[in-house]
């Protein structure tokens, strides 16, 4: 059965979480939006394609960067509202140039830096 974006659940701004997963270790790497467009660009190319809400724009992973994220398998949840984007994460997949954009934690009521940027 060939599969069509337009057959997941978008919230009322045409859009649907999707997290990054290191593809290899299993690390969360980030969560960012798609719809249905980005969904279609990331299946066809192999390059990771997101929705930015604050340009209104398509972006390509890594291509300002050079931290490209190559698609190794997209999965969807049981209710087809969310994505799990394995990828190949080449340098820091957040903006703060850390590997994950999950580097707090919050432990004993304080927030904890776990890393440092990579760059």
């Amino acid at each position: 059965m060939e599969f069509d974006p337009a057959s997941l659940r978008y919230n009322d701004q045409g859009l649907i979480p999707a997290i990054a997963q290191d593809a290899a270790s299993g690390e969360v790497l980030m969560m960012a939006w798609m719809n249905a467009e980005a969904v279609a660009r990331t299946l066809d190319t192999g390059r990771v394609t997101y929705w930015s809400r604050s340009r209104q724009a398509f972006w390509i992973k890594g291509e300002s960067s050079g931290h490209v994220q190559t698609l190794v398998e997209m999965r969807v949840d049981c209710d087809r509202d969310c994505l799990l984007i394995q990828v190949c994460q080449e340098g820091p997949a957040c903006h703060t140039n850390r590997r994950t954009c999950f580097y707090t934690a919050i432990r004993d009521g304080a927030e904890v830096e776990l890393m440092a940027p990579m760059v």
